[in-house]
C-alpha cells in the first residue's frame, strides 16, 4: 500500500517485497528510532514497525516541514493488521478520476496553482466507474467512455479537525466530444488543456506526486499495449 501524506509517499510492504536495500538512503529498525523529524530524510526505510511507531510516523509526517524527504517505506510483517491500523485513523473517503485521451493529446485541468487530472468523490449509489465519469465530465464538460481501470492511490487532507484518507480509482477513458470543454469553476479549476508528451513531462514538474504516479503507471500500461 502506497498512501501520500502532505505530498510524501507512505509505503507499506511486506518484509520479502522491500527489494534492494541500497535503494535506500537510510535504514533504521524499530528498536532503534527515536521518532523525530531528523531522522525522516532521503528515502528511508524502518524496519520492524509496530502500531505505536506507525502513529508516530503519521503525527511526524502530517505535522512536520521534511524537505528532505524523499519517501517512507515500512517494512511490516503483519502487512494486513498495520494497512487496516493505518486505515483506522482517518475517515476513509472514495473518488474516481480519469486520464482521458484524443487525438490532441491527454487532458489536464489546471487547480490551485498545480496541474492535476480530474477527479471527485463518489456519490451515495454510485460506482467506482460511474463515478469517475461523471466528475470527469463535470469537471471540464465534455462527454466520455471509460475503458480500463489504471490503479488506484491513496492520499489524505484533514478537513476542520478530521483527518481524511481518499482512496481514488483512475480509468482510462476516450474523448466523445470536447466541443463545449471547459473549467468547473466553482471547482476552483481555471484552466482545462489537452496536452503532448511534451507538455506532460513539463507538467509533471508542477503537479502532485500521486499525479505524477498514475501518469507513470498510464505510460506504463500504453507502451504494454503498443508493443
Amino acid at each position: 500500500m502506497r498512501i501520500y501524506i502532505k505530498d510524501k509517499p507512505l509505503r507499506i510492504k511486506r518484509p520479502d517485497k522491500v527489494g534492494d536495500l541500497a535503494q535506500f538512503d537510510h535504514i533504521i529498525d524499530d528498536d532503534d528510532l527515536l521518532i523525530n523529524e531528523r531522522k525522516f530524510q532521503g528515502k528511508l526505510l524502518i524496519r520492524n514497525a509496530n502500531s505505536s511507531t506507525i502513529k508516530s510516523i503519521l503525527f511526524i509526517l502530517h505535522n512536520k516541514k521534511l524537505k528532505n524527504l524523499e519517501s517512507v517505506t515500512v517494512e511490516a510483517h503483519n502487512y494486513e493488521e498495520t494497512v487496516e491500523y493505518i486505515k483506522s485513523k482517518f475517515k476513509i473517503i472514495k473518488a474516481g478520476g480519469g486520464v482521458v485521451l484524443s487525438e490532441k493529446g491527454v487532458l489536464m485541468i489546471h487547480r490551485l496553482g498545480l496541474w492535476d487530472l480530474p477527479k471527485g468523490k463518489i456519490e451515495k449509489g454510485e460506482s467506482f466507474v460511474e463515478g469517475a465519469k461523471r466528475e470527469v465530465q463535470e469537471e471540464c464538460n465534455i462527454k466520455v467512455k471509460v475503458k480500463e481501470k489504471i490503479c488506484t492511490t491513496w492520499h489524505t487532507y484533514t478537513k476542520g479537525d478530521k483527518s481524511i484518507l481518499k482512496k481514488t480509482a483512475w480509468y482510462l477513458m476516450e474523448s466523445l466530444d470536447d466541443s463545449k470543454m471547459k473549467p468547473q469553476l466553482e471547482e476552483d479549476i481555471d484552466e482545462v488543456r489537452w496536452m503532448n508528451e511534451k507538455e506532460l513531462n513539463v507538467a509533471m514538474y508542477n503537479t502532485y506526486k500521486s499525479i505524477t504516479h498514475v501518469y507513470q503507471k498510464f505510460s506504463k500500461m500504453n507502451k504494454t499495449q503498443r508493443a
